[in-house]
């Protein structure tokens, strides 16, 4: 008797729990303790109740409410927050749920392959990098979900403060970038990390983006499209984020320029997933973007260099493709070929790499005009005579042969010499690119003039194109501007 009776006990007992967490107000988990909210945009709330069940949603002086619709899902969209905390954020049905210790600030999606997983615990200067990271303005979420066929509801990870106990396994690249930012404006940073080894750019990307995208729609679409979309990035929407960070392109090591329309599938993809958070009414038929904040990393330098000036071997393509990304609107590069290790594929130097993103959202995104956020990227050229004359953007203080040592910026290198240029020539009674334009290229001259590089060869009487750096390890490369940024690889020509 006294085992019937326990057992109807435990009966009633799990009968009651279930009834209970069907009553449960229940919020993504990445509304925990310790979160960061976007500040300055709407702030969106949503989660799962009851079906018919009234939810009321307040933080700070904001409050709203709503009814879960049949699926038992409900959203509330409360004005925007200003930078500050701690807040609690209060949601209540038939039961209520408190969430503690949020900050409100700025949320950066760190993502891409294992250059942007490599935890801090691996990079240059680990022990004092970790011992110094106690920074309870700075919170760290580290996405570990599945590959997925289809969108997933949520995510299983939660909010941490940065900690010397947090921060080993957290990315060293979204890591370094987040406590630039931080250190320079003080306000609150949220950093998720939602990375994934070995992958290429397509399991990232929406469907509908690669659809709608001209150069990839007449493709075959891959199989595993927006399968880690689907369980890392789909879920995240639409909480509330400033912009993305994305080091990736290994395992697109092959692609040419296609890498370029890859990208913005990605980028317009994503801008799509948080179109929530726009202000802007879309055209009918059209999913509105969000301003979303990208910045991406250029492939470092990897493997041996290559000592034909022609270049074009390993991942020289691919560069050039990141650097036409740049096109892109709210877009920016962080340039690696300095900082990369011709033996290892995950260089350890990530504090440049963390700091050289920071810049271009400094600049961009923070008032900071007066930082120069990237090394001098080709513009133009002009034939004069024999020599081809090259204009920059992003030559700051100006353009310098430089040299760079470990960590920080490059030094000048006085009367040193530009190294890495070569220059192909034509017959000049043809037209470039022609049968009769000889197209061989040779190590060239180039010397800083001003804010330009006059390039040049005796070898090449009638100059029609340079390339820099276009290499899988463009070794020696060393135009820099004085700000101690290194200039972009690229090619003026397009065969």
């Amino acid at each position: 008797m006294k085992h019937t009776i326990r057992g109807l006990s435990l009966v009633f007992a799990c009968l009651c729990t279930s009834l209970s967490a069907l009553a449960d107000v229940r919020l993504p988990k990445m509304f925990s303790d310790h979160a960061v909210l976007q500040r300055d945009v709407k702030l969106i709330v949503w989660g799962w109740a009851d079906p018919g069940e009234r939810v009321t949603v307040k933080i700070s002086k904001r409050s709203g409410q709503t009814t879960a619709d049949q699926d038992g899902k409900w959203k509330v969209a409360l004005s925007p927050l200003k930078a500050g905390g701690p807040f609690e954020l209060v949601v209540a049905g038939k039961t209520t749920n408190t969430v503690k210790d949020i900050l409100v600030g700025d949320v950066w999606i760190c993502s891409g392959q294992s250059n942007m997983e490599f935890g801090l615990g691996g990079a240059d200067n680990a022990q004092a990098a970790i011992q110094a990271a106690t920074n309870a303005a700075i919170r760290l979420l580290h996405v570990t979900a599945d590959q997925l066929a289809a969108p997933a509801a949520d995510i299983p990870n939660v909010w941490e403060v940065c900690s010397p106990q947090t921060v080993p396994g957290f990315s060293a690249v979204g890591y370094f970038f987040g406590k630039a930012i931080h250190d320079q404006t003080g306000v609150p940073i949220g950093l998720i990390e939602s990375a994934w080894g070995g992958t290429a750019i397509e399991p990232w990307t929406p469907p509908e983006s690669w659809k709608q995208t001209a150069e990839l729609a007449k493709r075959d679409v891959p199989g595993d499209l927006s399968h880690i979309y689907n369980g890392r990035i789909a879920p995240l929407a639409p909480y509330g984020v400033k912009g993305a960070l994305w080091y990736q392109g290994e395992s697109n090591g092959g692609d040419d320029d296609i890498y370029y329309h890859k990208m913005s599938a990605l980028i317009n993809g994503w801008r799509q997933t948080w179109g929530e958070l726009s202000e802007k009414r879309a055209k009918t038929g059209v999913v509105p973007q969000y301003d979303l904040s990208f910045y991406f990393v250029q492939l470092a330098d990897f493997q041996g260099p290559n000592p034909n000036p022609e270049g074009g071997d390993g991942w020289a393509k691919i560069r050039m493709a990141q650097f036409k990304s740049l096109q892109i609107p709210k877009t920016g590069m962080a340039v690696a070929i300095d900082i990369g290790a011709a033996d290892d594929i995950h260089p350890r130097n990530k504090e440049d790499v963390g700091i050289r993103l920071a810049q271009w959202a400094l600049a961009k995104d923070y008032d900071k005009s007066r930082i120069v956020c990237s090394g001098p990227l080709y513009k133009g050229l002009k034939v004069e005579g024999d020599k081809i004359r090259l204009a920059f953007d992003y030559v700051g203080k100006g353009l310098m042969v430089g040299r760079k040592d470990g960590h920080g910026p490059a030094v000048e290198v006085k009367d040193g010499e530009l190294q890495r240029f070569a220059i192909c020539g034509a017959d000049p009674a043809a037209p470039a690119g022609a049968a009769g334009a000889d197209r061989k290229w040779v190590w060239a001259d180039a010397v800083i003039d001003g804010k330009t590089v006059l390039v040049s060869s005796t070898n090449v009487v009638h100059p029609v194109a340079v390339r820099y750096g276009f290499s899988m390890n463009p070794e020696g490369c060393n135009l820099y501007n004085k700000d101690g940024l290194p200039a972009s690889p690229f090619r003026t020509d397009n065969w």
